[in-house]
């Protein structure tokens, strides 16, 4: 099952969802495909899709989900990435009005760089994405949550 998150934002991301459901028509997609679409709304009979879901169902889909594939948003990436899951991360751009900046760009080339994940920026190359997907090895995440937290409490203790 392939499961499809769009995050929380009120900017609409149509052009993924439009370019998930030609891969489907194509048949590189055969897969059950589930989306949490947020603010997006798009109507397809092959996709089953979902305005927002609860936290519940949301952990379901992702635990159940051979690949996630979502936005550039960081909580996305990481829930996928640390859950061992095969993550394609789309950023949304400003220049199709899908957010007011280009910062989800900078994201998904900084988890692509350290190949956490599978970053597709032009969804002309979706299918190459969905294909390499399928046999992608991700790193294992590797947190500096520790390291910012004795930096801070270093600085704290010193004051």
């Amino acid at each position: 099952m392939i499961f499809v998150t769009l995050g929380t934002n009120d900017e609409s991301f149509e052009r993924l969802l439009k370019a998930i459901d030609r891969e489907i028509e194509k048949g590189t997609i055969k897969e059950k495909v589930i989306v949490q679409a947020g603010c997006t709304k798009y109507k397809s009979k092959n996709m089953e899709i979902f305005d927002l879901m609860s936290r519940e169902q949301f952990d379901e889909y992702i635990e159940k989900c051979d690949l996630l594939i979502t936005h550039g948003g960081v909580g996305s990436i990481l829930t996928g990435i640390n859950k061992g899951k095969r993550v394609i991360a789309v950023p949304r751009l400003a220049k199709y009005n899908e957010h007011g900046n280009d910062h989800q760009l900078q994201i998904v080339e900084n988890f692509m760089k350290k190949k956490y994940i599978i970053g597709v920026k032009d969804l002309n190359k979706i299918e190459k994405a969905i294909i390499k997907a399928r046999s992608f090895k991700p790193q294992k995440f590797v947190s500096n949550t520790n390291n910012i937290i004795n930096m801070i409490e270093d600085y704290i203790d010193n004051l």
